[in-house]
């Protein structure tokens, strides 16, 4: 059997988050920790950017340093900013 505590949250959070878990057809406990396994703490992210880093470094042959991929431009962030633009842009036009 798993170890159990308490935590402490205003009762407004409380009902919010019971009123989730009864809609989803779970726990609040399950709720609570479905929520958890969904963050990962920064050691993971950090364990996850290492390994996507090495693919990539893997996949195009070069030893690219941490410091060169922390230069390079947040191209996923860019992407999303220009299709944001365009979309405002669209709906400018269609309004």
């Amino acid at each position: 059997m798993a170890d159990h505590t308490t935590i402490q949250v205003s009762r407004q959070t409380r009902d919010h988050l019971a009123q989730v878990a009864k809609e989803r057809g779970m726990t609040l406990g399950q709720l609570v920790e479905q929520l958890a396994s969904e963050q990962p703490t920064a050691e993971q992210i950090a364990e996850r950017v290492a390994a996507d880093r090495q693919v990539v470094r893997e996949v195009i042959g070069l030893d690219i340093s941490d410091e060169e991929f922390d230069r390079a431009p947040d191209v996923l962030g860019n992407i999303y900013r220009m299709a944001a633009e365009k979309a405002r842009v669209a709906r400018n036009a269609a309004a």
